[in-house]
């Protein structure tokens, strides 16, 4: 950052510019918290409560078990489930065994997830007995060793204070070849391997996919995640006090950081879901008095809507934000009518570990990404005309700071692509179009970057083309996005059949089809066939063409006309 940009006025009071990061490993979160705060409770887990004391055993229980298992240092380990404490000790477990975490969306489904795990090269998976038929099936095809199955009864009270996801299975399920979660804790920290690791080795690949269609893996180093959970510390005031409302994905970089790594930097308590429940959230907001609750918007949209809303004190809240979509204007009033709250918007990536910008607590503005934080340098380029844009002018957001990731697994042509060095600073390309605003606020534009925005997930079209082109009926397909009032958009899939299939196969079948095989939130809920896709002399389609006419048509024809086609 530049001392004097125009945004350093609305920076938030007390805070300085820059802070200083300290050298330390991922597992360190823990091991400190339980010396400060050893009998309080770090996760509160539908009124299972536990302690930074209980949560530091089992995390050295489980890096002990890795070792027993042959994992060594810089060996990946998957680690594919719900929001469960499995997670959670998991996260800091691996680390401490010296290995690498490989966070997986528990959504995908058996291709999607033997990529994923075939790219990491993962030796061991920890997954939850839900989820492992999906290991099961794809798991000769991999380099997985060993595979840790656990289930939330490990953790469940025999009394919930709140209530569980009903459609989650309680029973215990056990698989031959796999080893079962509740035996490594009863086994304890028995021979805890050493430290080999220093702060800036690797610690974590995430995922996050690609134009090309296939995901690529941001590998962060101990370093670059300590470096994004401080500044949350600083920026959302955290404190030994907090309470955190944890409904966010953990595999996610949001729910990650901010109500994960960054309560338990300081000592706080997260009150832990494995799903969204609204009514569930009312409970849990006025029973443990949470204070931060980091969200999307969707989850605020309904929270508001709950017919028992008024029932519920939510006084204790003190902090409400998140990212991934924009809040709504009437939304972002209607909360602060309720809580007195301003909604507080950011914005980060997978390739940054959460937030690069946030908007000031105390004067955030709505659908606005905030204000550089921390260390962070940005310009706003554009490579067309090969240099910076002028003030209040759309450009490539470029960003540099100690958070970004060191490179794409296994992908050297894709990191050098994903850089440029400006003034001898080397800048990551961030690919969303933005600009600022006379007091320097950024605003997202748009993308240059083919990408859909599906209630805060990345849904990348040509990846949902590869899958449509391996449908038998299937001659050529393009897929766009569709402004959706709930959804910010929502997946639509043109498709041209072959000859020999027309009146053979219907619209609803092939979206049978792909929900089958693809993640929920990716498969096209829209399917559309047509004669023929536009396409360039070369022969390329043009799908900017088909994207603009699903734009018009929606103004022409409002959502009504998107609802009577969605499934």
């Amino acid at each position: 950052m530049v001392k004097g940009e125009s945004y350093f006025q609305f920076w938030p009071a007390r805070l300085p510019y820059s802070l200083d990061y300290p050298k330390m490993h991922l597992f360190d979160i823990v091991e400190t918290s339980s010396k400060r705060y050893s009998c309080k409770p770090a996760v509160i887990y539908y009124g299972k409560k536990i302690t930074y004391r209980e949560l530091q055993n089992s995390v050295e229980a489980l890096a002990a078990e890795l070792k027993r298992l042959g994992i060594e240092k810089g060996d990946r380990v998957a680690v594919y489930m719900q929001n469960t404490p499995h997670f959670i000790i998991s996260y800091y477990g691996i680390p401490r065994a010296n290995a690498v975490i490989v966070p997986v969306n528990p959504m995908l489904l058996e291709e999607e997830l033997k990529y994923l795990l075939k790219d990491s090269g993962a030796k061991a998976v920890i997954t939850t007995g839900d989820l492992y038929p999906r290991i099961e099936s794809i798991r000769g095809q991999t380099d997985i060793q060993s595979v840790i199955v656990g289930n939330y009864t490990d953790y469940l009270p025999e009394e919930m204070e709140i209530p569980f996801p009903p459609q989650l299975p309680l029973e215990d399920k056990y698989f031959p070849e796999t080893i079962r979660w509740a035996e490594v804790m009863k086994r304890g920290p028995v021979d805890l391997p050493p430290v080999e690791t220093t702060p800036d080795d690797f610690a974590l690949i995430g995922y996050t996919s690609a134009t090309t269609g296939l995901p690529k893996g941001c590998v962060h180093t101990h370093s670059t995640v300590i470096a994004n959970v401080l500044g949350s510390v600083h920026w959302c005031t955290h404190t030994s006090k907090c309470m955190h409302l944890a409904p966010l994905p953990l595999f996610h970089v949001t729910g990650m950081q901010h109500s994960m790594n960054a309560p338990f930097f300081v000592g706080g308590t997260m009150v832990l879901f494995t799903r969204w429940d609204r009514e569930a959230a009312l409970q849990a907001i006025e029973k443990y008095r949470c204070t931060h609750w980091l969200n999307i918007t969707t989850m605020v949209v309904d929270l508001l809507a709950s017919p028992h809303l008024g029932r519920y004190d939510l006084g204790s809240l003190v902090f409400i934000g998140g990212g991934g979509a924009p809040m709504p204007a009437a939304v972002a009033e209607k909360l602060h009518s309720l809580t007195g709250l301003r909604y507080v918007e950011m914005y980060g990536l997978t390739e940054t570990i959460s937030q690069t910008h946030v908007n000031p607590p105390d004067r955030p503005k709505m659908q606005c990404l905030g204000i550089p934080v921390f260390d962070v340098k940005t310009r706003i380029f554009d490579f067309e005309k090969g240099r910076e844009v002028e003030a209040g002018q759309e450009g490539e957001l470029l960003v540099n700071g100690p958070q970004v990731f060191k490179e794409y697994w296994n992908k050297p042509k894709e990191t050098r692509e994903a850089f440029v060095e400006i003034d001898g600073v080397n800048y990551f390309k961030t690919g969303d179009i933005v600009k600022q605003d006379e007091e320097g606020y950024f605003f997202i534009v748009d993308r240059s970057k083919r990408m859909i925005n599906a209630a805060g997930y990345k849904v990348w079209p040509t990846e949902i083309e590869g899958y449509l082109y391996k449908h038998e009926a299937v001659l050529e397909a393009c897929v766009v996005s569709v402004p959706d009032p709930q959804r910010v958009e929502n997946v639509k899939a043109f498709i041209v059949l072959k000859p020999e299939y027309a009146g053979r196969v219907s619209e609803q079948e092939i979206i049978k089809w792909c929900k089958e095989r693809m993640a929920a939130y990716k498969y096209p809920r829209i399917v559309e066939f047509i004669p023929q896709l536009p396409k360039s002399g070369a022969g390329k389609i043009l799908w900017r063409v088909l994207q603009e006419q699903e734009r018009e048509r929606i103004k022409r024809e409002g959502y009504y006309w998107l609802k009577s086609k969605q499934n």
